[in-house]
Order: C-alpha cells, then structure tokens, then sequence
C-alpha cells in the first residue's frame, strides 16, 4: 500500500518532493521520485511512498520501471491474481527482478496497453507514464470498487494527481477554494460523492474508470461496472446449492487476500461480515488470527443501539481459536478531530471516522494488515433502508387522510436521547418524512439528513445564488437511470455501491488506515464474487420477507455452519461512535466557539440564528439533530485546517495523531 502522486507540465523536483513528502505517513518505508524533462520543454513526474506488504526487499522500490526504462509505474494497491497474470507473462519472454505486484502492472500493461484493467482482480490505483511514443503518455486507473482513492487536476496542458488532495495542494498555483454545489451535496449526504470534492477544482478519477492524458487532453473511459439482471430474471437454483457456492467463492476472496509478507490481521465486531471474513481465515491458517474489537466504556453506551456489544466478538473468536484484542476507547476528541479532518481531506462528517482510527492505530501495533467487512451490506441489502423500501409500500396502503394525521405527529416526537427507543424514535421520524414519496424519492430522503427546506432555511442568500438550483441528488438520479430494469432492491444495492460505499465507507476506511500506516482489504469486494451475487442470487434471498425482514439472509444461510447461532443472529450494529455524548460533554465548548454567531457571519455560508436553532433544539432534547450540528462542526474544523492555512499546518499530524 503506498502513496502516488505525479505532475505534468507543472511544478518541479521540488514541488514533486513536497507531494510525496505530505503523504509520508501512506508508506514510511521507502520514497522515490522519477522525472523526465523532454526536449520540447514538457516535464512529466512521478513519486511514491512505499508501505511494504509484499516482497519487502529494496525490488519493490517505486517508481518502478520496464527493462528498457520506457513504462514508468507508481502504484498503491494489490493485486490478488499477480501470481496468475506473471506465469502468463513469463510465458511471453517479459523478465522481472522482483516479487512484486507492480511490476506484473507494468510488464502487463507493455502487453495489453489500456486494456490490462480488465485482468486485474485487487485494489489499484496507479499512474503509468509510457514513453514508447513521440509523444508521452500518461495511463491511469482506479479500481472496480474505488477502493483505493485518486484525485486530480487538470488545467489545459498542466495535470496533477496524488492519493490525497493535501499533496495536490503542494503545487504551485493550486489553491483551496470550496466548491458550493459540493457544499450542497455534503449538507445533504454528510459527504461529497464522487466524482467531484469539496474543492473546487479537483476531482477524483470515478470507481471502474481509467483515465489517459495525452497531449495536454484527458480522456476518461469506464472499463468495468456492477450490472444486474433484469428483474424477475434470475433462474431458480436450489437455496442450499447457491449458499454452498457463495461460501466457497467467499471463502477463496478471503484466502486470496490473506497473502502478506507482513503480519496481518482482521476487524471484528459483533455483526455477520467481519466475523464471516474472521471465520474464513481461521480456517486457512494454522496460526491463531489477530482480531481487534473496538469499544466504549459504558458511560458512552446510553441509549445508543449501534455500539457493538463486545462479549459477543470474544465468545466467537475463544471459538475459533483466534487471538482477540479489545480496545477500550476514551479519547480526547476534542484534539483528534482536527487531526483527523486533515488525514480525511474532505469534510466527512460520518463519526465513523474517529473509530476507524482508533482501531487500526491500535492494530499496527501487531499488524501492517487488517481484513474488513466493508462490502458485505451493499452485495447482500444489509441497511435496514433496503428494509424501509418494502415497510413503506405497506404503510402507503393507510388510507391518505389518516397518514396526513399521523405524519406530523411522529415529526414532533422529541429525540429521547440516553434512552433505548432513541433508535425506533428516529426510524419512525424517518419513515414519516419520506414513506409516503415514490421509491426513488424516498430511498434519496432517506440518505440524508437535512431536507430542502431545511437547507433553504440555513443557506445565506449569497450561497443559495451560488448553488443556483443545482440539485445535490443527480448523481443518485442518474445512476438509478443506469439499473432501470432491475428488482428495485437490485437498483439500490447498485446506488450503494456506486455512491455510499465509495465515496464514504471506502474513503474513510482508506483515509484512517493510512493515516496509521495500516493497509486495509475488502474481501467481500472481490469482483467475481460480487458480480455472481449480482447475476445469481435472487432479491428475495438477500432479503427474506417483508414485515420483520432476514437481511442478507443468503449469507447467513452460506455460513450457518461455520458461525454460532448468536452471531447469525445478531442484529445490525454500525461501526459507530458515541456522537450525542461527545456534543454534550467532550465537544460542547468547541461546539459553542466554532458555531458562534460571529464565527458563522463572518464565513457567510450559513444564517447563525438557523444553526444555533440546530444547537439548541438538540440540547434542549426537542429534536436528535446530532448529525446536523456534526456536520456544521467538521466544516468549519475542514475550513479552517485547508482554507484558512495551508494544508502543511498539520504536516506534523500523522506522528501527533499517533502518540
């Protein structure tokens, strides 16, 4: 796992320096840098920084080149079928000089040019400068699932790309500036989809696309998508046959990704995915799996039914003979968050972030690499909104006038924060503001947090000109327009992958593990084994029934065998952390300081009396706007860490963070 960055017509050795220099903490192990200043003036760079998983000797140093020094690589990824694709290109006479999965990149790429994408089974993204031709070119591509990130810039002949936006923010003339329909979008969603950013003017390479820059233009190509049958297409095959095939599928994407030089390990919490990957590799090793399963002490535990119960995790890995490690968290999140709004690079305001740190900055203490769950939901209809699709077709049978009555009382419910109906108060608040909507409608309110008239209300006039009627859902919209003849359960999996899973759980997961040094791998995103969910299991086997609905009910059929009934059993737990207890006591001055009436005239985005209703709502316990106040609070922490200074002001963070 490594971090990439590179530039074209822009910048020097010294700007190429500081690129790879801000990344340090994606691959302390080694740095290179590679650069070509051609007779007509065009300068091409690329730089690396090197965490080394497999063959760990000076080989695998980056860039990496061909024979003949013509194909220039740096890469971040891994490649679970090198083995496969380098017997083939020794086959052909290619000669390698190390063990490594780049350097099949490379050769593979001599060999297929464009094309070699479409081999690839792993995590990628990389950057190929070829200078076979008169005219050099830049070749790059990122991964089926947009597991690993990659953002550019591109202004006429000039062009820059880099694993975070902080080492875009290194090269001369590239400045921060928000983008207000971005700003818009992250309002709605608490992050920015792809393939734009909160910065204007950069932009992430999209899931399944390569892009060429040649000559001063950029093409981007798609060269891979999830697709689905057409609904109520799929051949019945017996129930028991195709849970025996998901398993075994699944269980040879786990036993492919456990390949490792370095010591590796796994996540584990109480829910179905990460104990089924734990399960997995239990069986394929002789060696006791490392385990790690973050809690809280109870004081953070009242009323919140998302954090995993941790005597559930030890019970199952005394099972299975797996080493387990229970990290008990208390942090100071009033100076983490900071810090990790810089390791983030986009305002993320998905508290998920903070416990994706803390478990893997306790992990690389053992292990360089953890296996994780993420995945398992968008293949399988594991979020209980895929659920909601199907609770609201029965509600939308209550006659009109009835639901008229009962839609504003459930609105005024209060939050009932530190209690245990919290969760059901805000499921039925939900389901009252959007079951009544068409399908699409309401699978698009119920991403979200802050409807229109919610944001219509905080906006400033300034900004809602500058929004200019931008509507934040097209990306959604259009890409329900992509899967229009599939089960509508099949259309939103495909929006959660394309969309949630990428621009939110795969770009935390990435961000926060790199940010410890730590490589995390999917294997639930193994492409043969999602594009066979896809075209052989039914709907109505990865969610079984309507009222009290089984999720993923195909792989708790696949691993009723190997897991404990307590575990299949188990009902949803997210990777989340304890928001309302941390705005009422930890946060609470920082709250009050950065959302002050002064602080948000002077940014002039949001009207102060708006946020401040938000603030006091919710401390009053009139309403659960938890999310809302964290969203406004990682802004103005994002604002000022990249707008207000330069992007070196935390150049210090990943060594702080990690203390």
């Amino acid at each position: 796992m490594c971090g990439i960055n590179g530039l074209v017509n822009c910048g020097d050795h010294e700007t190429l320096a500081r690129m790879t220099s801000v990344q340090a903490h994606r691959g302390p192990d080694d740095a290179g840098l590679w650069e070509q200043r051609l007779p007509d003036g065009s300068y091409f760079g690329l730089g690396s920084r090197r965490l080394a998983i497999i063959d760990l000797s000076p080989g695998g140093h980056m860039p990496m080149c061909n024979e003949d020094r013509t194909v220039w690589i740096t890469y971040n990824g891994e490649i679970y079928n090198f083995a496969e694709l380098r017997r083939g290109l020794l086959s052909k006479g290619h000669r390698f000089v190390s063990n490594t999965d780049t350097e099949v990149v490379v050769h593979l790429y001599e060999e297929e040019g464009a094309e070699c994408v479409k081999r690839l089974n792993g995590m990628f993204a990389f950057a190929i400068c070829d200078l076979r031709s008169g005219t050099p070119t830049l070749f790059m591509a990122r991964d089926h699932f947009g597991v690993k990130p990659f953002y550019y810039a591109h202004n006429g002949r000039r062009f820059a790309f880099a694993s975070e936006v902080k080492a875009l923010l290194q090269v001369p003339g590239m400045e921060a500036g928000i983008d207000p329909q971005s700003l818009h979008q992250y309002l709605t969603f608490l992050w920015v989809p792809d393939p734009k950013t909160m910065f204007r003017g950069i932009q992430k390479l999209p899931a399944g696309h390569s892009a060429t820059f040649r000559d001063g233009k950029l093409e981007i190509k798609q060269y891979w998508d999830l697709t689905f049958p057409a609904e109520n297409s799929i051949s019945p095959r017996p129930e028991k046959e195709l849970a025996e095939e998901v398993r075994e599928r699944f269980r040879q994407s786990v036993e492919a990704q456990m390949i490792s030089d370095v010591p590796i390990g796994a996540f584990l919490s109480a829910g179905l995915d990460s104990s089924s990957i734990v399960a997995m590799m239990s069986r394929a090793t002789r060696q006791p799996v490392r385990t790690y399963t973050i809690t809280f002490p109870p004081k953070y535990r009242v009323g919140e039914t998302t954090l995993d119960d941790p005597a559930v995790p030890a019970r199952l890995a005394r099972k299975l003979g797996c080493e387990n490690q229970q990290i008990v968290v208390e942090p100071d999140v009033a100076d983490l968050l900071p810090r990790l709004t810089w390791h983030m690079d986009e305002p993320t305001a998905d508290p998920a972030i903070i416990t994706a740190y803390l478990v893997c900055r306790e992990a690389r203490k053992q292990a360089t690499v953890l296996l994780s769950g993420v995945g398992g939901d968008e293949l399988f209809a594991g979020y209980r909104k895929h659920a909601a699709h199907y609770w609201a077709q029965a509600y939308q049978r209550v006659p009109s006038a009835m639901r008229r009555l009962l839609e504003p009382v459930l609105a005024r419910l209060p939050g009932m924060r530190g209690t245990s109906v919290k969760g059901s108060v805000r499921l039925a608040k939900k389901m009252a503001r959007s079951a009544s909507l068409p399908a699409i409608d309401r699978f698009v309110m119920n991403s979200t947090y802050l409807d229109a008239a919610q944001k219509d209300s905080l906006y400033t006039p300034a900004l809602t000109e500058e929004i200019g009627g931008y509507d934040p859902s097209a990306r959604h919209r259009a890409a329900f327009g992509e899967v229009e003849d599939a089960d509508f359960l099949n259309q939103m999996l495909y929006l959660d992958t394309k969309i949630f899973m990428t621009s939110l759980n795969l770009t935390y997961s990435d961000k926060m593990s790199m940010a410890s040094s730590v490589e995390v791998r999917v294997p639930f995103l193994d492409r043969e084994l999602a594009e066979f969910v896809a075209w052989n299991v039914p709907p109505s086997l990865k969610l079984k029934g309507t009222f009290r609905p089984t999720t993923k009910y195909i792989l708790r059929k696949a691993m009723q065998d190997v897991l404990p009934r307590e575990v299949l059993n188990q009902p949803k737990a997210g990777f989340a952390a304890p928001v309302d207890y941390w705005l009422a006591h930890d946060l609470k001055e920082m709250v009050d300081d950065l959302l002050s009436p002064s602080q948000l005239r002077d940014r002039g985005l949001f009207r102060p009396q708006a946020v401040r209703a938000f603030v006091d709502e919710h401390r009053r316990g009139v309403q659960d706007w938890s999310m809302p106040i964290w969203q406004f609070l990682t802004l103005e922490l994002w604002m000022r860490t990249f707008l207000d200074s330069s992007a070196n002001r935390w150049m210090d963070a990943p060594q702080a963070a990690s203390a």
